[in-house]
Order: C-alpha cells, then sequence, then structure tokens
C-alpha cells in the first residue's frame, strides 16, 4: 500500500489516472501540466514540503514524478494545501473546485479554466480516493 505523499503513491496514483476511462472521457480537452504542493506539517509526520508535478494531456497523464519547487513552481496549475487538507481532499471529503474558491486550496493559475473542467477535477480526486493509501501520520 502507497503512503501518501511518497513517489510510490505518486507513481500509484499516475497508473491510476491512465488506467482510468472516466478519465480519459472527461479530460478529453484538458491540456497542462499541474503540480500539488503538500506543505509540511511535522505534528502529523510530514517535516519536508512535497513537491508532485504532473503533465496530463487530454485525458492521459503523460509523466508524473517529485519536482524542485523551482521546476514545480513554473507549472500552469499550482495547488497547494498543507498535508492535512490534501489528505482530506483523497479522502473524498473536500469538493476541489469549491475548497479552491474557498481558499481552502491556494491555486496559481487559471480558476476559471479549472471552474470550467470541473468533471476532469472531479474524476481526479475520485482516482487519489480509489487508491488503497497510508497516510504519513497513520491516521
Amino acid at each position: 500500500m502507497p503512503r501518501f505523499p511518497s513517489d510510490d503513491w505518486l507513481h500509484a496514483y499516475r497508473d491510476a489516472i491512465n488506467m482510468s476511462a472516466d478519465y480519459r472521457i472527461a479530460a478529453t480537452d484538458w491540456e497542462g501540466d499541474v503540480t500539488f504542493v503538500i506543505e509540511a506539517e511535522p505534528d502529523k509526520g510530514l517535516a519536508l514540503d512535497v513537491w508532485h508535478w504532473f503533465d496530463l494531456y487530454h485525458g492521459i497523464c503523460r509523466q508524473a514524478k517529485p519536482v524542485t519547487p523551482d521546476e514545480g513552481d513554473r507549472a500552469a496549475f499550482v495547488i497547494r494545501a498543507p498535508y492535512s487538507r490534501w489528505k482530506e481532499a483523497i479522502r473524498g471529503r473536500l469538493e476541489p473546485t469549491k475548497a479552491m474558491l474557498q481558499g481552502k486550496l491556494r491555486l496559481k493559475g487559471d480558476l476559471y479554466r479549472i471552474e470550467k473542467e470541473r468533471d476532469s477535477v472531479r474524476v481526479l480526486v475520485k482516482i487519489a480516493s480509489d487508491i488503497d493509501t497510508e497516510f504519513v501520520d497513520n491516521e
């Protein structure tokens, strides 16, 4: 079982995205890279920020990898939140587009485009929630 936010989890997520017919349909028109910044919460077991980058293209994930802040910050979309907020999203307890509007997930990029692609964003969250995940804080 991959542990979030490890490289193993990142690769399991990439593979799950690529196996999803729902994502291929929902994201037919999507082109753009996305960086997830999982902000450190030492009291939860995550001592340093983790940067995960995804190259999403017309319903597939061409590449997913850990990146440095300099690399990750160049993505078309950068979504930042503390580890515990990402955990809520992965567990399906947080609607991502609404969370961006509320500032619970902080977006650098075109919010209008994210809003327009709401269905593909929801599918990405559903895919993440379907991964049998262990969390660093073991909760």
